[in-house]
């Protein structure tokens, strides 16, 4: 095994690892807003690191560039489409989760 699938390994677990806690996130936060902060900062970081596994997987090429760039656009586009709808869904009313006095919302 090679130096290069090791890190491959390494960067594909570790994307596991953040698609896994971003899931846990979206299943036990109490609210949408919290839910979607969960799921738009794990699932950005888990790609990421994903497709940089991919890309060094693929070594120097043209096809490792084209990875490259499919993890920039989607780093920037994931926070932008999340800060987007979570807007959206306060503008139509949706609500922040609070934690009254209780214990109950």
């Amino acid at each position: 095994m090679l130096v290069k699938d090791v890190i491959c390994i390494l960067l594909m677990l570790v994307g596991f690892f953040f698609f896994t806690t971003a899931t846990l996130g979206l299943l036990r936060l109490p609210d949408f807003f919290a839910r979607l902060h969960a799921t738009g900062k794990g699932d950005t970081l888990a790609v990421l690191i994903s497709l940089i596994g991919l890309a060094v997987y693929q070594g120097f090429s043209l096809t490792s560039a084209k990875i490259v760039f499919i993890a920039v656009f989607m780093f920037l586009a994931q926070p932008t489409a999340t800060h987007a709808i979570s807007r959206a869904a306060f503008r139509c009313g949706v609500q922040p989760w609070t934690l009254l006095e209780g214990g109950k919302k």
